[in-house]
């Protein structure tokens, strides 16, 4: 991925990752566009960083992203960057039934089929750019789960398995897939605590360190900054048992 000259959409870019991922491809010369439920919160980014652009999203609504899509593309011809990146965490009580089947399924749409639905609707669009990139944002939890988040870690789990066939089926096209997996880092995920919470990555950190993997790195398939490691290759290190039990206190 070229770290500037880009025209990119970011979605859930009025907080955390996404916002301070704006910014900083914002200050690298990129046209920037963010998007999310929340318009107040997109006004306060835009406004604190003249140029970015915003537009307004329900990434759990099928209808709202076909025509959020349109309008994109309509107002910025030049899109050749999208960067999958809204989601939810939500702890989970599979033996509370109802409340488990409840957050199951808005996390199921909002993390999996909000992605894939516009995946599917900007696409067709990216492939005939010149040079276009799709960057999905999965997690370190989806090679060791959580315990508390099963279902946030599954849809994690299965956006690294999507990427993965996606850059298979698209290979030899103009468009790079690329996965960016992040470990816990201090935004407000799961509430205001995680954002003070010293055990989390600072987000100033976290993303100083994918700018950096982008940058020098070009050809990268996923972005998996050094805290991350050893959730990403527990498997492949023999250590999954380890990493999980230590991941969810069963010690």
């Amino acid at each position: 991925m070229n770290i500037t000259g880009n025209t990119i959409l970011i979605t859930g870019g009025g907080s955390g990752i996404g916002r301070a991922l704006a910014e900083a491809l914002h200050a690298k010369g990129n046209q920037v566009i963010i998007s999310g439920r929340r318009e107040r919160l997109l006004d306060e980014v835009t406004a604190a960083n003249p140029g970015m652009e915003s537009i307004v999203l329900d990434i759990q609504d099928k209808a709202d992203i076909a025509a959020f899509a349109r309008d994109a593309v309509a107002r910025f011809p030049a899109l050749n960057v999208v960067i999958n990146n809204a989601g939810i965490m939500k702890d989970e009580d599979v033996t509370a039934t109802e409340d488990h089947l409840a957050i199951a399924e808005e996390t199921i749409v909002t993390n999996l089929l909000g992605p894939i639905r516009l995946t599917a609707a900007l696409l067709p669009h990216l492939l005939r750019q010149p040079q276009s990139t799709l960057m999905t944002v999965s997690s370190g939890l989806a090679f060791v789960p959580m315990v508390v988040t099963p279902t946030y870690s599954a849809t994690k789990a299965a956006i690294h398995s999507y990427s993965m066939a996606l850059r298979a089926q698209i290979a030899g096209t103009s468009t790079q897939v690329i996965e960016l997996a992040p470990p816990y880092v201090q935004t407000e995920l799961r509430g205001p605590e995680q954002a003070v919470d010293p055990m989390a990555m600072p987000l100033a950190d976290f993303i100083a360190e994918v700018m950096t993997i982008l940058e020098t790195q070009a050809d990268a398939h996923e972005v998996i900054v050094e805290r991350c490691k050893p959730l990403r290759f527990a498997a492949e290190n023999g250590n999954l048992a380890g990493v999980f039990a230590m991941l969810n206190g069963l010690h």
